[in-house]
């Protein structure tokens, strides 16, 4: 999230709610791996603005992934979900192309890659 705008007071408000969008992105899968899109290194940047719009980067596993459309659906449906954000625009993209190093320690513990 870019913060470096916001005052000071501003911070902890932006800081609890990126909390809660990391929340609600760790609650989507992608439905042929066991790990959620976050843990996966999926998610790129998140971008709140003053007016609680939120903008995601976000890539896929694979370009070619026949439920991109659903879980794109997911994302922005439980991001807009939180009762503080007012829209959730989310943005597909392929640089850099996703790799098994995006992934978090957690995830990697889960696909027993470590």
């Amino acid at each position: 999230m870019e913060n470096e705008q916001k005052t000071e007071s501003q911070k902890p408000q932006f800081m609890e709610l990126e909390t809660k969008i990391i929340e609600v992105l760790r609650t989507v899968y992608d439905p042929e791996i066991p790990v959620n899109i976050y843990d996966l290194g999926l998610i790129y940047r998140i971008d709140v603005d003053d007016d609680k719009n939120v903008d995601i980067d976000m890539t896929l596993t694979a370009p070619n992934c026949p439920i991109a459309d659903d879980i794109f659906l997911d994302v922005k449906t439980k991001i807009e979900g939180i009762r503080e954000i007012k829209s959730a625009k989310i943005n597909l993209v392929f640089e850099p192309l996703w790799s098994m190093d995006m992934m978090s320690e957690e995830a990697r513990n889960q696909l027993d890659l470590d």
